[in-house]
């Protein structure tokens, strides 16, 4: 089963490293879907992103706010299955069925930034089969832990684990002075890592994430109440341990 991979990034090439599979990249800059090809020693190669080619496996793996449109460009492409790696589940599954309503389609989440997986694949099914069995087993023999979960548990519970843990980590980075290393407390130096983690990151993919779960209004809002609260400071404490 032949894959084409609709987006040459990071994480379309972390599922080109596991895909056990010939590949082909499509990316809107072309050159990035050559560069891409080119490190896969002849196992990949590059096809026109208007190219009409089809394939056993389409597998979307862009930017959460274009999901929608790749999936309608190129779902049809798919003769077996169409997946994706965008990060949402709700709106991709819903798109993938609009486009290739007789396609086998399954959305996948990598928990974690491609350099540091293996980690945790969360997977929502809506029309699974053999092709769509095949990644599941790709992705396992990578060392990944795959965690089934129905779209909307999945993507309420982003609104916290991404959109909202990043905007507090945010938060912090930009609030804090450089203080000297000797006077770090043990919760100073964890935040201080998380800080760098994510700023390291890639900035476009925390944007989308903020667009599609937000995370930054709910931690404001946190913030504020912290602030204004300070004769009930106790009780603020007590329900942040809760």
């Amino acid at each position: 089963m032949d894959v084409l991979v609709v987006g040459a990034g990071a994480v379309g090439r972390w599922f080109a490293d596991v895909a056990d599979a010939p590949v082909a990249f499509a990316d809107v800059d072309a050159d990035r879907a050559q560069r891409a090809a080119e490190d896969y020693d002849g196992r990949a190669r590059a096809v026109d992103v208007d190219s009409d080619e089809s394939f056993g496996l389409v597998a979307v793996a862009v930017p959460m706010g274009v999901a929608g449109d790749a999936i309608e460009r190129h779902a049809s492409k798919a003769q077996r299955a169409v997946v994706d790696f965008t990060g949402e589940m709700r709106g991709p599954l819903a798109a993938m069925a609009k486009a290739a309503p007789a396609r086998e389609r399954v959305s996948f989440h990598p928990l974690f930034a491609p350099e540091h997986a293996p980690g945790r694949v969360a997977v929502s099914s809506g029309a699974p089969g053999p092709g769509t069995d095949h990644v599941r087993e790709w992705l396992e023999a990578a060392g990944n832990e795959l965690v089934d979960v129905e779209p909307g548990e999945h993507d309420d519970a982003m609104a916290t684990i991404q959109g909202r843990a990043h905007a507090a980590v945010l938060a912090f980075a930009l609030a804090a002075d450089d203080v000297p290393d000797e006077l770090a407390t043990p919760v100073y130096e964890d935040l201080r890592a998380l800080a760098d983690r994510v700023t390291g990151g890639n900035s476009r993919v925390y944007a989308d994430i903020q667009d599609a779960f937000d995370g930054a209004d709910d931690v404001a809002r946190a913030a504020k109440r912290l602030a204004d609260e300070n004769e009930a400071f106790a009780e603020v404490y007590e329900d942040a341990g809760r």
